[in-house]
């Protein structure tokens, strides 16, 4: 069949307030036209993330039931446990709230002054972690990766020549490798498992541990199974432990491929490291054995690791942003191809080209988004990444806006809805104009500043 269907029955539903277009400008403006100050009572359809905002299931609410709040030693952290390890063969698990937290000791032990950790591409949290450190994060990705039309399958590979001669140039000021599975400030792209692999090697060569950002592990795997040869008779389950059998360490945002409202973890196989990890965790988070997260939460992430490794679901989830990004494509929208994993990717910058990266194209498409149908959505380019710790700005690689959809949250009508959103602003982009930042912090700017238009 042509049709796609979401393989699940909806049981609860959330009313969305309906406004006007007229409210909307009211209310853009009143955040001072960053779309995380808006209230998302305001907003039709959010995509500002899929990250904690995805539906749980039946038998993730089942489990929160039976979730045990014991301060230490709770069952829940053993069931919890040993999902992980199931999918993930490491000897040590630290629960954490949510993935920052994960990064923040990762790089509070490992980074600081004077130290430089390579990755294909760090997102915003990991290079926010890195740099509070004192450290600084640079990314190696593969040149496809910084095409927005490039069809290359993997576009999320590490580029293996580059990282060789980085750790050759750099190495004694290089404590770890990162890879991020998928490359979510690439477009969602995905890590083949041979590029995977061939990275955790290098870095072994040099000595230095390989960590896994592996917050869209399943995401990653699946495409893997579908384009790399080879892989796909494979199951999902096995293809994820091979591409962390390899690595030393990962760090996990389980508000994405665990279908969790909260959670992540730190997982490492050294022993000492991860033993001062765990002391980092009790100032900072809770005991080891709940990590900042209740009972019912441990319980909950364990139920959807279970469910996130289905291929009904992945065929469904994957096939979503590629209906949605064939449409933009065939209306002459400028798509992040092939479709990744969690999002749809616009090229703002390519579809905006009156407005320079210095002006802000992709927060201006954002913004024109929301304005128009409600939609929000969030800039990946320049106002994300353009900032150095220096206090410099240059534009980003790219300027993109992404749609990243929850998990289980929206249907069919709802992708139709943002297709026909984009066949309005195209009749209107030619005349929107850039922005200026006029209050910003220092760090992870974009969370926070204010904008007014040019």
């Amino acid at each position: 069949m042509k049709t796609i269907i979401e393989p699940f029955r909806i049981k609860s539903v959330e009313p969305i307030r309906m406004t006007t277009r007229q409210e909307r400008a009211r209310l853009i403006r009143a955040a001072r036209y960053n779309l995380f100050a808006l209230q998302s009572d305001d907003v039709l359809i959010d995509l500002l993330t899929d990250s904690g905002t995805g539906a749980m299931s039946s038998l993730q609410w089942a489990a929160i039931m039976r979730g045990d709040e014991s301060y230490a030693g709770s069952p829940s952290f053993y069931r919890f446990e040993a999902a992980v390890k199931d999918l993930m063969p490491f000897a040590h698990v630290i629960p954490t709230h949510q993935g920052r937290a994960a990064e923040s000791i990762l790089f509070d032990l490992l980074g600081g002054p004077g130290r430089r950790i390579p990755s294909n591409t760090h997102f915003d949290t990991t290079r926010g972690n890195i740099e509070a450190s004192g450290a600084m994060g640079d990314d190696l990705v593969i040149d496809e990766g910084r095409d927005p039309a490039s069809e290359h399958p993997f576009k999320g590979n590490m580029d293996l020549a580059r990282l060789e001669t980085y750790l050759a140039e750099h190495g004694p000021s290089v404590p770890l490798v990162m890879t991020t599975i998928t490359n979510n400030a690439g477009g969602g792209q995905p890590v083949s498992l041979e590029n995977i692999r061939a990275t955790a090697e290098i870095a072994h060569k040099y000595g230095k541990p390989f960590v896994i950002d592996g917050c869209r592990f399943a995401e990653n795997a699946w495409f893997i199974k579908t384009r790399e040869p080879g892989q796909q008779d494979r199951t999902i389950p096995d293809i994820v432990r091979d591409c962390f059998a390899v690595a030393d360490g990962m760090t996990m945002s389980a508000k994405k491929d665990a279908f969790g409202n909260i959670g992540g973890w730190l997982a490492l196989n050294d022993d000492d490291l991860a033993e001062q990890a765990r002391a980092h965790l009790i100032l900072s988070e809770g005991f080891p054995t709940y990590g900042g997260l209740a009972g019912r939460d441990l319980d909950a992430l364990a139920q959807g690791l279970a469910e996130i490794v289905d291929e009904d679901y992945l065929r469904y989830r994957i096939a979503t942003n590629a209906y949605i990004v064939d449409r933009l494509d065939a209306m002459g929208v400028p798509v992040v191809k092939p479709a990744g994993g969690h999002a749809v990717f616009v090229d703002a910058r390519r579809w905006l080209a009156q407005i320079p990266p210095l002006e802000y194209p992709g927060q201006a498409l954002a913004v024109a988004l929301y304005e128009i149908a409600g939609v929000r959505s969030v800039e990946i380019g320049t106002v994300m990444f353009g900032r150095h710790p220096d206090g410099t700005e240059t534009p980003a690689a790219m300027d993109l806006v992404r749609l990243a959809f929850p998990r289980r949250t929206y249907t069919q009508s709802h992708a139709d809805y943002i297709v026909e959103a984009f066949g309005e602003l195209a009749r209107v982009k030619d005349d929107l104009k850039g922005y200026r930042i006029v209050k910003e912090p220092k760090l992870m700017r974009h969370f926070t500043c204010a904008f007014e238009p040019l």
